[in-house]
């Protein structure tokens, strides 16, 4: 089966080529960091860490780009309400939080959850306000071309002009006429009421650091904007894949994709877009009380259960957190995690190592690789060739992560039963798939605490210093098809207990 997925904009399940033989490009909405991150970001970042790990894992080489919108008109509002400047009581002065520290701070939140849950670190992640001369540059292409307009109340605003294109709405389907009026600044200075802002006029209540120079007059950018500039920057005017929640289709998706086609970019090939999380059926709201953090969930249950169940729906659904979702969770993966480790013990010395000798497309090894991986991998076999049919005939339809988890329970009962037959010969094939699917969803790469990596001490250093000049040494060796010095190289290392894991940032090493 060739890969498939559901393009949002086609409303079609459609057979995905990449533009560039060999190579993915993937830009997904990254959050507007205004306040801590909730349960939707977290479960839309793990999704599409899955998508990835699944595109590497059949040998793909993909470049992903995440945003962060560190400037918009929440970010301003909640510096102004953050302390209110005066003096307390008690005679202490408060200073109001700029901006820029509120944003940061919770930026580093959201940069702390996904971590905890495995989520690895895009090949880019931009910020809105390292970009401001792109989106200078894309604005004045689209009021060259006819599309975009300077306010007409002297406001500083330039809208785009949603009459001049007539494919406004291409998205999700709408015509011009039922859609609501978009919220921005003051109508008057709008052709028509739909016009969105591309850039923001300078408010007399806004502080003065929340604004740039422009052809335009002081300002800053529209939201819509950031992502059409930052995504067209690191990945060209035409890509692969453009991801978010299902909640950014209607007005942020469709302008994105107006702007950048109005200025004369093919954007995005495939829309993909993953479903919302519910408590006990309900959409999740603060005024009524149901809802629930990540923060909440992670002091609740082991990292590694919350990141299963926010990955175990598949994407476009619905994703409905219940009491006992957790704990079913922890269920699941205890006995995956039982398996493994009556696996190994069985298997004794003949046991798959973890070692590092599965090749991903840049050349470096994956973790959870077992012996003789590396003839595999010179043979052209990637790391999804060692996940059994079932699993990758779901991975490849529509990204079917609930068909792939019962491949991967599947092959946990099959491998028990090996167990207790005593059927070694077919427990180490088992538990060389297990390790397969488990690398590909990502469940063996979240920390066993969320608190982040160990602390660094010299001896640490010392040894990070020594394994990563030889995994450089492995690396020439392997390009140089030396394959004599690149297995001594990774036998060394195996026979260390160095397991190293492939990330978007280049390999890491761990203590098996």
């Amino acid at each position: 089966m060739a890969q498939r997925f559901y393009d949002t904009q086609s409303a079609q399940v459609r057979d995905f080529v990449p533009l560039t033989e060999g190579q993915v490009s993937l830009y997904y909405c990254g959050a507007t960091v205004q306040g801590l991150p909730h349960v939707g970001h977290v479960r839309s970042a793990i999704a599409f860490d899955i998508l990835i790990r699944w595109l590497e894992a059949t040998g793909l080489r993909v470049t992903s780009v995440r945003n962060v919108t560190d400037i918009d008109d929440k970010i301003l509002e909640k510096s102004a309400a953050s302390y209110g400047e005066g003096f307390t009581a008690d005679g202490v002065y408060l200073e109001r939080e700029p901006w820029f520290a509120l944003a940061y701070r919770f930026e580093q939140e959201f940069t702390r959850a996904y971590d905890a849950l495995g989520v690895r670190r895009p090949t880019y992640e931009p910020r809105a306000t390292g970009h401001i001369t792109e989106m200078f540059e894309l604005i004045q292409r689209l009021i060259d071309a006819g599309h975009a307009y300077p306010a007409t109340d002297d406001s500083g605003d330039v809208y785009f002009d949603v009459r001049s294109w007539p494919r406004y709405g291409e998205l999700t389907r709408q015509r011009v006429e039922d859609m609501q009026d978009a919220p921005d600044a003051d109508p008057r200075g709008k052709r028509d009421p739909r016009d969105f802002a591309l850039w923001k006029g300078h408010k007399s209540g806004d502080p003065d650091t929340a604004s740039w120079a422009s052809p335009w007059g002081r300002g800053r950018p529209g939201w819509h904007l950031e992502c059409s500039a930052m995504s067209t920057k690191y990945l060209g005017g035409t890509f692969d894949i453009h991801g978010g929640g299902l909640d950014l289709r209607f007005p942020h998706h469709e302008n994105e994709l107006a702007q950048s086609a109005a200025a004369g970019d093919g954007f995005a090939n495939f829309w993909l877009h993953n479903g919302m999380v519910t408590f006990e059926g309900e959409k999740m709201s603060k005024s009524i009380g149901n809802t629930i953090s990540p923060h909440e969930m992670l002091a609740m249950a082991r990292p590694q259960a919350v990141r299963y169940f926010l990955g175990q729906a598949h994407y476009r659904s619905q994703l409905d957190y219940r009491p006992t979702s957790l704990q079913e969770a922890e269920a699941a993966v205890e006995r995956i995690e039982n398996f493994l480790t009556r696996a190994q013990q069985a298997l004794g010395a003949e046991t798959p190592t973890a070692g590092p000798d599965d090749v991903t497309p840049s050349g470096t090894r994956l973790a959870g690789a077992s012996a003789g991986s590396a003839d595999r991998a010179d043979r052209g076999l990637t790391l999804a060739d060692r996940a059994p049919a079932a699993f990758r005939a779901a991975m490849e339809d529509d990204l079917n992560v609930p068909q792939a988890l019962a491949a991967l329970h599947e092959a946990v009962r099959a491998g028990n039963t090996a167990l207790s037959s005593g059927d070694l010969e077919s427990v180490g094939a088992l538990l060389d798939q297990v390790r397969a699917m488990t690398t590909i969803l990502g469940l063996d790469a979240v920390p066993n605490s969320g608190d982040g990596p160990e602390q660094s001490s010299p001896e640490l250093d010392a040894l990070d210093q020594l394994v990563r000049s030889q995994l450089e040494a492995r690396a020439q060796a392997r390009a140089d098809k030396d394959w004599a010095a690149a297995d001594a190289i990774r036998d060394a290392l195996a026979g260390a207990g160095i397991v190293i894991e492939d990330g978007a940032d280049g390999a890491r090493w761990s203590l098996a």
